[in-house]
């Protein structure tokens, strides 16, 4: 009898470690539809996690439940970034503590220049991320300062929107799709730029149907199935599970 291989021991390892970004049972619905069901995992300061699985099963939905967003709507649970409770704040009060949404769609605004772009993401006075750095950071950014931002290309477009959201000076950076539609080239120069801030101290959570991108990227992994966690270890556990890899990632 062929039966479905059980990661579950895996599942949730890290729970009861210390996190500066913890999710504890999160239960999250659109309507009536039940889409993150008791999600629990952490992330620690500086570290990079992959959030994977297959299409439909929850990682966009976990990312919006972080960040607050309302849709879909966390009914339970709790969120913990630094000492503060998240889950007891609008989505504009999480990120003023320091959480960033980049999303898939990246929401360039339009009739602004790249640089108004920035500046109007940006606190004042900024702390960590000033345009010159962000431009150090970002230097095509830095020689198309001056144009309308929705007119730059795709992979210009995604370093704007990281750009925009590390502005704010951020604790913990939300990625959704940063690669799609992107040539491998961008996508290199990306994962550069990430390693880059990780190595200054940024917390990252990366969603990608790209998972062996992300994975080479990402210090650990959380795979979800149907709105579960079903594993919860190293990038380099997944990536050396044939089974893992083929049952829950099609990879």
């Amino acid at each position: 009898m062929n039966t479905k291989p059980d990661f579950s021991k895996h599942a949730n390892q890290a729970s009861t470690a210390p996190a500066f970004l913890s999710v504890w049972d999160m239960h999250s619905y659109y309507g009536e539809s039940y889409i993150v069901q008791g999600v629990s995992f952490n992330v620690h300061e500086g570290e990079i996690l992959a959030l994977l699985g297959r299409n439909g099963a929850g990682k966009t939905s976990t990312l919006r439940s972080i960040a607050r967003l309302g849709d879909p709507e966390v009914k339970h649970g709790e969120i913990w970034l630094d000492h503060k409770p998240l889950h007891k704040m609008a989505s504009h009060e999480a990120a003023a503590s320091g959480l960033g949404l980049v999303p898939e769609d990246r929401r360039i605004i339009p009739g602004l220049t790249v640089e108004e772009n920035l500046q109007l993401a940006q606190i004042a006075p900024p702390v960590g991320w000033s345009l010159e750095r962000l431009y150090e950071l970002f230097p095509r950014l830095g020689e198309r300062r001056k144009q309308e931002g929705v007119t730059l290309s795709g992979g210009e477009q995604q370093m704007l929107a990281i750009a925009r959201a590390l502005a704010r000076d951020l604790k913990v950076l939300l990625l959704d799709e940063p690669y799609e539609g992107l040539a491998p080239v961008i996508v290199d120069e990306i994962e550069k730029t990430l390693m880059h801030i990780k190595q200054q101290g940024m917390t990252t959570i990366i969603v990608e149907q790209n998972a062996v991108r992300a994975l080479e990227l990402a210090d650990r992994a959380v795979i979800l199935d149907t709105g579960s966690i079903v594993f919860d270890g190293t990038a380099t556990e997944v990536l050396e599970n044939e089974e893992l890899r083929a049952e829950y990632l099609a990879i």
